[in-house]
C-alpha cells in the first residue's frame, strides 16, 4: 500500500469530511474537496476548519513522503477569499526543508485558480517507518 492509498484509507477525519488526497510524490501532496452543505458556516461560507482539514492532509502527505513517521508541530493559516458551496478546493503543498524539522507551504486554491488560503508548517521526522 503506498502513502496516499495510506493516508486516504486510514486518516479518518479527512475522509469522514470529503478531503481525498489524488497526488503524492516526495517532498509534494494534492488533495481535494468540494464544499458541499455540510462544510457551510453560519456566514454561508466554507467553515475554515474544513479548509484547515484540507490543506493538512496535503501537509502530512508531503512530510511523510520519505517513508519515516512524521508529526506535525506547528502549523499557521491565513484565509484570504472565501469559498462557497459547489467550489472545488485543491490543496497543493511542497516540503521546503526535508530534513529532521520539515518545514512545508501549503495553497489551497479553488476551480477558478483563485488563492484562498496559505498554511505553514512544520513537522518533527522520527526515525521509525511510517506504514507498517
Amino acid at each position: 500500500m503506498d502513502l496516499k492509498d495510506y493516508l486516504n484509507q486510514f486518516d479518518r477525519f479527512a475522509a469522514a469530511t470529503g478531503v481525498v488526497l489524488t497526488e503524492v510524490g516526495e517532498g509534494f501532496a494534492k488533495a481535494v474537496m468540494t464544499v458541499e452543505e455540510r462544510h457551510l458556516n453560519g456566514a454561508n461560507v466554507c467553515q475554515g476548519g474544513a479548509i484547515y482539514t484540507l490543506a493538512d492532509l496535503a501537509f502530512a502527505a508531503t512530510v511523510n513522503s520519505h517513508g519515516l513517521m512524521t508529526v506535525g508541530t506547528n502549523n499557521g493559516i491565513t484565509y484570504l477569499r472565501s469559498a462557497l458551496k459547489g467550489d472545488t478546493l485543491t490543496a497543493e503543498a511542497r516540503e521546503e526543508n526535508h530534513h529532521k524539522l520539515p518545514f512545508c507551504e501549503v495553497r489551497v486554491t479553488n476551480q477558478r485558480g483563485e488563492l484562498v488560503c496559505i498554511m505553514t508548517g512544520t513537522a518533527y521526522r522520527r526515525n521509525q517507518p511510517l506504514i507498517p
